[in-house]
């Protein structure tokens, strides 16, 4: 059966996703028993990561990743094609290879391990494209939720495992995605000022997912990028990536800033309205009343679509009816 036959609202899809997911206790046996188990080995995406060296990456290196023990074999050439192809072919193998490591949003251990060589293409051939997938790769399936509980959440919960379709351990995947993203946030910070302004909005996306010994300097430099921002989307990225650095621990400067942003008339609809969903994610208070005005008018707005956090999420409407209405979404939970 495919996904896309499944109504998301539907049990079906419920247990499809319950089905992909199974409880740390249950994982943590047959990680430790089943055949070939790969924990903290050459066979862990991980370990694999924090071996590959300088030289690999600035190469490329590519013969230097065991891209076949991940099902990867046909990743270095389309990361050749989209480095050094001309436009059509670059294009084309970058639709290729998202179709194989990320497709439906679901990302793969092979994809992981493209990550630092799709850092360095960004830098060599500026495509928002390339820096989405990073992005991508770096965070869970979200499955369009919009839940308070969901949108920013990057990583799965501490329990549950889960396992891609190829019997990989999918949250090490994530966690390594997240880890290159933190090694080379030296690499990302600069294109965070570049003239163009999609280029900006996607890069503050992918510097969300880093892992936590970068979050700090990367929290102050898109900070320091949203005092002078312009652009409407890009502005709302900045808002949405600052939260979703600050989710893991509810960090109470983030929250203060997002409410004084959403509570000041002053500021742009788009900040106003990134900040209030940003907020809602970082609290357990109640919606307040006054926040409908802003936020109905706003789900009318195609641009607040366009922000990759609110696009993944199926749209601002469907936030809104996920946020005021979890209840009525059962299916979400076994997201979260």
């Amino acid at each position: 059966m495919s996904t896309d036959d499944l109504d998301p609202y539907d049990g079906e899809w419920a247990d499809v996703i319950a089905s992909w997911q199974v409880e740390k206790d249950t994982a943590a046996t047959w990680e430790e028993h089943r055949p070939g188990s790969h924990v903290d080995t050459s066979h862990d995406v991980r370990t694999v990561m924090a071996a590959m060296t300088a030289e690999v990456k600035d190469g490329p290196q590519y013969d230097a990743v065991p891209w076949d023990w991940f099902d990867g074999a046909e990743i270095p050439h389309l990361l050749e094609q989209i480095r050094h192809g001309d436009t059509e072919n670059a294009d084309r193998a970058l639709s290729r290879l998202w179709n194989s490591v990320c497709h439906q949003g679901t990302p793969s251990t092979a994809g992981t391990l493209a990550v630092p060589f799709l850092i360095r293409t960004a830098l060599a051939r500026p495509d928002p494209d390339v820096l989405l997938l990073v992005g991508s790769l770096a965070r869970r399936p979200h499955f369009g939720s919009g839940t308070r509980t969901g949108l920013l959440r990057a990583g799965e919960p501490v329990d549950r495992v889960v396992f891609d379709c190829s019997g990989h351990n999918a949250n090490w995947s994530v966690q390594a995605a997240q880890q290159a993203i933190a090694d080379d946030t030296d690499l990302l910070l600069p294109l965070l000022d570049h003239p163009t302004a999609t280029l900006r909005a996607v890069t503050a996306y992918a510097l969300a997912a880093a892992a936590v010994p970068a979050r700090d300097r990367i929290t102050a430099a898109l900070h320091t990028r949203f005092a002078t921002e312009t652009d409407p989307v890009t502005r709302a990225s900045l808002v949405l990536a600052i939260a979703q650095l600050a989710w893991e621990t509810r960090d109470p400067t983030t929250t203060a800033h997002t409410r004084a942003w959403w509570q000041d008339p002053t500021r742009p609809t788009e900040v106003r309205v990134s900040a209030a969903i940003a907020w809602l994610c970082l609290v357990d208070d109640p919606i307040p009343a006054e926040l409908d005005p802003l936020l109905d008018a706003a789900a009318a707005d195609e641009l607040i679509d366009t922000v990759r956090w609110i696009h993944d999420a199926d749209g601002l409407r469907n936030i809104l009816i996920m946020m005021r209405n979890p209840d009525d979404h059962p299916w979400i939970a076994h997201l979260h």
